[in-house]
């Protein structure tokens, strides 16, 4: 079997794994095996905390909603269980950006759900 040199295509592949790992400590921007080895595993942290990043979110608009409902003395399930039956269709996103930037118009939606609790 003849020997495969790879020449220029090798250099390519090379510099592209250093280009990615540039930045990053020690042998691992150096090297290319260890640089291909964290380049590997920051991509995928990359994929999964591209995921990650969506519940994050979520869950940071859900504590910041729940804080907002107790100072109107209601808890967050409450809250929301109170919209749905008012049918008001609000995001999380939404309301903890009213319940952040408008406590006015954050507590007339809350009055809204308590209302349609009782």
């Amino acid at each position: 079997m003849p020997r495969v040199k790879r020449g220029n295509r090798r250099l390519k592949r090379r510099k592209k794994i250093l280009r990615l790992a540039k930045g990053y400590w020690g042998t691992k921007s150096k090297l290319h095996r260890s640089a291909k080895e964290q380049v590997m595993k920051s991509l995928s942290y990359a994929y999964r905390d591209r995921r990650q990043r969506k519940r994050d979110f979520r869950s940071l608009w859900i504590i910041r909603v729940n804080a907002a409902a107790r100072t109107h003395d209601l808890s967050y399930s409450q809250f929301i269980h109170g919209l749905r039956k008012a049918g008001l269709e609000l995001s999380r996103k939404t309301l903890a950006d009213l319940a952040v930037r408008e406590p006015q118009a954050f507590a007339k939606v809350a009055e809204v759900a308590r209302n349609a609790l009782q």
